[in-house]
């Protein structure tokens, strides 16, 4: 329609140039340039903050939620080996068998069976526990039992303690990564709708000067 200005659009790319190759290609938002916008400078710094930025909060947060787990699960582990205690414990029903007695399989399988043994309190008392299959009724097998008479697993090792030790650190790490670029990708997409807006103010203003039909 006659009078209407077009819409802003980016150069064509030329498809027989080579893009250009320049050393310090990753420095050219510093470098004094007449294409470079005052933008593009910002955009550079804020990218550098960032970056700064997650090279110091990372492996602080890394050792901060590290130490705090270790420190949590240790103190959980000590609680665990004061209130838990081994405790025999009698089968009062067959463990079931495994269709291939004797196969590694079998070794590493267990089957919760009831059993009956007696509380801290002295009291009978009957829960449910898992043992090798194939072990007949009143066998005996030793189970952990906490203060208030319940069967439960063991107390933390130090093997424990250290593996999710080392997950929460990783995960503390992850995250701060993870902001940095999140924060990178919504600086960058800011930065880029702006450019977007000053670009077509400029060719609104450039475009009736020379798209004007005769």
């Amino acid at each position: 329609m006659a009078g209407e200005i077009p819409q802003a659009q980016p150069p064509p790319a030329d498809p027989g140039a080579e893009p250009a190759r320049h050393p310090y290609l990753l420095l050219w938002r510093w470098r004094r340039n007449p294409l470079r916008r005052p933008s593009d400078r910002l955009g550079a710094w804020i990218s550098l903050g960032i970056v700064l930025a997650v090279l110091v909060a990372a492996p602080a947060a890394m050792f901060g939620v590290g130490d705090s787990a270790y420190r949590h699960y240790r103190s959980t582990a000590e609680h665990e080996a004061r209130s838990r205690d081994h405790r025999p414990a009698v089968l009062t029903h067959d463990a079931p068998r495994h269709p291939e007695p004797g196969s590694d399989e079998a070794k590493k399988t267990r089957y919760p069976v009831p059993v009956r043994f007696t509380g801290p309190d002295g009291a009978s008392r009957t829960g449910t526990t898992e043992v090798e299959p194939g072990l007949p009724a009143d066998s005996t097998v030793l189970v952990w039992v906490d203060d208030e008479g319940r069967i439960t697993g063991p107390p933390l090792s130090a093997e424990q303690i250290r593996s999710r030790t080392m997950g929460w650190a990783i995960l503390a790490f992850l995250g701060v990564v993870l902001t940095g670029l999140a924060a990178h990708a919504a600086t960058g997409l800011v930065l880029h709708r702006r450019n977007l807006a000053q670009w077509d103010a400029a060719w609104a203003n450039t475009a009736p000067r020379w798209s004007r039909f005769p």
